[in-house]
């Protein structure tokens, strides 16, 4: 079966978790906190189904590319240990599974659908936006911040506007455009012998600073969020940590070095500890 753990990128469970994140966020920011066991649930499976999906939908577009990365030459696809026909099947199984989970949110469906509809193109051309577009990291960061807005509308049954549901939608763009920048670092000699392009390569010498001020409007933004949904304060020492977390995270990176490639996977699994640590404050915040 490793193979196809590899393909739903299961061997590296920071990438499965770090969609989970502003999902939580959203759920236990939303005005009627904390959410039931059910819909927690509900939204966790079909989150891992869509960054399933996600996983092998990039794979199937860069399949001769990965195989001239350094990074994703191993992947199954590029590698060969599996072929694009079950991989297909697959997808379509996830798919699937998250259409599934959408139907099953009774009185909120409609508007679930709705935004899953509107989610799917995205989460689809997104491979491709680095053959075309300077900034793929922001159409990522658009798929991702449909992770906010599904489940609010779970939960609330709307997604009319609101300053905790604005900022944390906002937040979690900055702080997704930030990471996956850093995240592209890794690959940016191989980009740049391919054509490829990306945020990091755009941005140059310049992607450091930006990362960091991406990662003080995701603190800025999420403070706000928590500040007018009334949660408790609990929630602010980990705020605290986290932020501090957040600019510590930048200061070993170096914007005209390319650096190995694990300085960025580590970089990476922090986020995840920091995104998580933030959401474990708005939990017990709520539970308190």
């Amino acid at each position: 079966m490793s193979p196809w753990v590899a393909l739903l990128r299961w061997d590296k469970p920071s990438g499965r978790l770090i969609l989970l994140v502003p999902g939580g966020w959203s759920l236990w920011l939303a005005p009627d906190a904390p959410p039931s066991p059910t819909l927690v649930l509900q939204i966790l499976i079909g989150g891992l189904a869509v960054s399933g999906a996600g996983c092998i939908a990039n794979d199937l577009w860069d399949q001769t590319i990965d195989r001239q990365v350094e990074r994703t030459r191993r992947r199954p696809l590029a590698s060969g240990t599996l072929n694009r026909t079950p991989a297909f099947g697959v997808l379509m199984l996830l798919l699937a599974l998250a259409l599934a989970v959408v139907l099953s949110l009774s009185s909120q469906m409609l508007l679930c659908l709705q935004l899953a509809l509107l989610a799917l193109p995205p989460i689809l051309i997104y491979p491709s936006a680095k053959r075309w577009f300077p900034y793929p990291q922001a159409l990522l960061a658009i798929c991702w911040g449909f992770a906010v807005l599904i489940p609010w509308a779970a939960f609330t049954g709307n997604i009319t506007p609101s300053t905790p549901l604005i900022s944390c939608w906002f937040s979690t763009l900055c702080w997704t455009f930030s990471f996956d920048t850093v995240y592209a670092m890794a690959d940016r000699p191989d980009d740049a012998r391919l054509g490829l392009r990306s945020s990091a390569l755009t941005l140059g010498r310049n992607a450091i600073r930006t990362v960091r001020a991406g990662y003080g409007l995701t603190a800025a933004s999420l403070a706000v969020a928590a500040a007018t949904a009334d949660v408790g304060v609990l929630f602010w020492p980990f705020w605290g940590i986290a932020t501090i977390g957040l600019w510590r995270s930048t200061q070993t990176l170096r914007a005209a070095e390319q650096q190995p490639a694990a300085v960025y996977a580590r970089h990476f699994g922090r986020q995840v500890q920091i995104g998580t640590l933030l959401l474990i404050g708005l939990v017990l915040s709520r539970l308190g």
